[in-house]
């Protein structure tokens, strides 16, 4: 315990005052051609977004929101990993390890953790109470970026676990969704003797070959969403995944490019009936945009990517025995079939598929999110 350090976020005034700066003299393209989200974020949306974050978004104000929970920093293996430590007042309150993917952060998970740690206060029972803990991907929010190659999926799932250990946690459950997925499905598979059972609301895995010899009604839409994304969603990815360091130059450098580049998705990947700010505030989109400009993430956040996107989503990777929870939420990317989810993860003990929500299911969704944990670990207790 002594290598974790106490952690609050406090950016420089001058930091605060250059966001300002930059945003002023922000240069904006020419409009999309089409009346629609079809070429991307549209301007006329993006100039809302800017005059909201210049005169109306106070950072002070949310910074003191964001640092209500106690948050830590230890290194391990040479890196320094920021998280978010909730520890519960119940006395057989259970740890709970929840990793969040891209373009999200820890933000995502700020309306789950007091009813997560105190389930008495907030609707619940003593018996579901969790101690909590909140990771920031290496690259991400505000741990460290790594320096050299080598910081994929499998590693970061080792690293969490002595995260884990380093917190005094003999046996803990975890959670994630996006690589957050992946990230928890590699601590499965790996199996290294503390975690005891898993959740993922994004379940990795690919179409079973009877999908694609005679596709039922669930796996055409999972089909469906898999060629959507290939053909529309994915030139992020693609991106991201072959030259991080090329976009790394404008997100680092530009806050509005930044900010478009993240909330785009946020309108495609949410249950929003056509605008982002249906599922998500306006200031809580800032605010997870802010979780990546104040440490200039834009090119590590996608390192990620480079090292792993093309290794963590294929169905030859390995199979976890662990028990494990699925929730789906119908607006998903990819609303992976169970038939799908049975080949990658053996020993599935808790299924439930929902009629409202996305990607970003404890941001949008965070009540039923809760009640899927309470649910899915009472199942593993």
């Amino acid at each position: 315990m002594s290598d974790i350090q106490p952690f609050r976020i406090e950016i420089p005034q001058g930091e605060v005052d250059d966001l300002q700066r930059r945003l002023a003299h922000t240069r904006l393209p020419e409009a999309e051609t089409p009346d629609d989200w079809s070429q991307g974020l549209p301007l006329a949306y993006a100039r809302e977004l800017l005059a909201y974050w210049q005169d109306e978004y106070d950072w002070r104000a949310r910074e003191q929101y964001f640092n209500r929970h106690p948050q830590f920093k230890t290194s391990i293996d040479g890196l320094g990993i920021h998280f978010i430590h909730c520890v519960s007042p119940h006395a057989n309150a259970r740890p709970l390890l929840i990793t969040h993917g891209w373009p999200g952060s820890v933000v995502e998970f700020h309306k789950i953790i007091d009813p997560l740690v105190d389930p008495v206060s907030h609707g619940g029972e003593a018996a579901d109470a969790f101690h909590v803990v909140c990771p920031s991907l290496p690259g991400y929010g505000f741990s460290d970026k790594p320096a050299a190659t080598g910081w994929g999926v499998e590693k970061i799932a080792a690293v969490w676990d002595q995260l884990m250990r380093r917190l005094g946690y003999e046996s803990y459950f975890a959670q994630g969704g996006d690589w957050g997925s992946a990230v928890t499905t590699a601590i499965g598979m790996q199996n290294l003797g503390a975690c005891v059972g898993i959740h993922v609301n994004m379940p990795n895995a690919g179409a079973t070959k009877e999908a694609l010899a005679d596709p039922d009604e669930d796996d055409k839409r999972a089909l469906a969403g898999a060629r959507y994304y290939q053909e529309w969603g994915a030139g992020y990815s693609k991106q991201q995944s072959t030259r991080p360091q090329t976009l790394g130059y404008g997100l680092v450098d530009s806050p509005v490019g930044q900010a478009m580049w993240i909330i785009e998705k946020f309108y495609e990947w949410t249950d929003c009936d056509g605008h982002p700010e249906n599922a998500v505030s306006r200031e809580e989109l800032i605010d997870n945009v802010m979780y990546y400009w104040w440490q200039g993430n834009g090119a590590s956040s996608g390192r990620l990517y480079w090292e792993s996107f093309n290794k963590a989503f294929t169905n030859s990777s390995g199979t976890v025995a662990l028990p494990t929870g699925c929730s789906i939420f119908p607006k998903e990317i990819i609303p992976t079939p169970r038939s799908w989810a049975e080949q990658r993860y053996t020993n599935i003990v808790y299924w439930n598929e929902l009629d409202k929500g996305g990607h970003f299911a404890a941001f949008e969704q965070p009540q039923a999110f809760v009640e899927e944990l309470r649910a899915c670990f009472r199942v593993m207790a």
